[in-house]
């Protein structure tokens, strides 16, 4: 599927700032392939649809966790995490996308998980870093991003679980998983 027709399909589903977000993801998952040799096609496929899934209902969300073989326990955390998981089997669904490495980056966007792919990182990395995006600790993931895919992936997952943390809010046991496995890679550690 090429870009244009991608944006076709998605365009319907989200919000005018949320395309436009999507499409610096895009561009930033384009970015973040070329320097690291990862596949551009890929990158930028899952990027555009990371965000496929925000906009359902609620009630839609939930019946494609209950119906589907996604993990249940996601019903027991914040509905922000449900978008990536259920985007991931509306692509193949609705758009007959079966790349299971794009369905992959699309479902594990928001919390990481252990072992992830490159293009994992890319994703979890470029919709944290797009352009548009301004808060605090950003710049140390975006200079960490030119040279380190797995310290900026480390330092996402870091900064998105201090995040919750100071919030008071549940972190979904995959994001623990993630910053596991990332610190022990950025200790050389592959255990």
């Amino acid at each position: 599927m090429d870009r244009n027709e991608a944006i076709t399909r998605i365009e319907p589903h989200i919000s005018r700032k949320r395309f436009e977000h999507t499409l610096r993801v895009a561009d930033t998952a384009i970015e973040l392939a070329e320097r690291f040799n990862g596949s551009t096609e890929q990158a930028e496929l899952a990027a555009l649809f990371h965000d496929y899934a925000k906009y359902r209902s609620l009630g839609e969300l939930k019946h494609w966790i209950i119906k589907s073989n996604l993990p249940k326990d996601l019903l027991d955390y914040h509905h922000e995490l449900w978008h990536g998981p259920v985007g991931s089997i509306l692509v193949e669904f609705e758009h007959g996308i079966h790349d299971s490495s794009v369905q992959d980056a699309i479902y594990y966007h928001t919390t990481g998980k252990a072992h992830m792919s490159k293009l994992d990182k890319i994703i979890f990395i470029a919709d944290y870093i797009e352009p548009g995006r301004s808060f605090p600790g950003l710049e140390e993931v975006r200079e960490a991003a030119k040279t380190d895919l797995t310290k900026a992936a480390w330092l996402v997952s870091r900064n998105t679980i201090n995040y919750l943390m100071q919030k008071n809010n549940t972190v979904y046991p995959d994001s623990f998983y993630a910053y596991n496995d990332l610190t022990r890679q950025m200790n050389g550690r592959t255990d």
